[in-house]
């Protein structure tokens, strides 16, 4: 049995609930999709009992109706497991992955300028990666988010 293999049926034993939701994409990839309320035990396991202990990053993905987070875990053999969970674009609350991965922090606030998340339990700090003076309630990468239009009578930047 393939090493991706026995770890889709590690994850299947112990959680019957993603049967269905663990594809293994090719070798040394594996994804799992579950739902937040099931999130955090799933992680916990990935990192204790399959040795996936490295956070490589963290990908936001609007859907449309949902706000997706594929959290991306590794072993130090290369096998890369996504881990992703999906909460309603109306609320997206997370609670922070700090505890588990303190380089976290940069990947979170990531999502919250970029996608409008709320993370709970990050320590206050500066915003990334927009400026400071973004304005407040505007996510560009969320699918539905428009730019605002130029003040009338001011000169947009026109290639030379």
């Amino acid at each position: 049995m393939q090493l991706e293999e026995q770890i889709r049926d590690d994850f299947r034993q112990q959680f019957p609930f993603l049967e269905g939701n663990i594809t293994i994409a090719r070798p040394r990839r594996i994804s799992i999709k579950v739902a937040y309320a099931n999130f955090r035990e799933v992680l916990e396991f990935a990192m204790t009992r399959e040795d996936l202990d490295h956070l490589c990053t963290i990908t936001g993905v609007d859907s449309g109706e949902n706000l997706c987070f594929i959290y991306h875990l590794s072993r130090e053999n290369g096998l890369v497991l996504n881990l992703e969970t999906c909460l309603p674009k109306e609320k997206p609350v997370l609670e922070t992955v700090i505890p588990y991965f303190p380089d976290a922090e940069i990947y979170e606030r990531e999502l919250i300028d970029l996608f409008g998340a709320q993370v709970h339990g990050l320590p206050s700090g500066n915003r990334y990666p927009l400026t400071d003076d973004w304005p407040r309630g505007e996510y560009p990468l969320r699918k539905d988010w428009r730019p605002k239009q130029e003040e009338p009578g001011k000169e947009e930047f026109k290639n030379a």
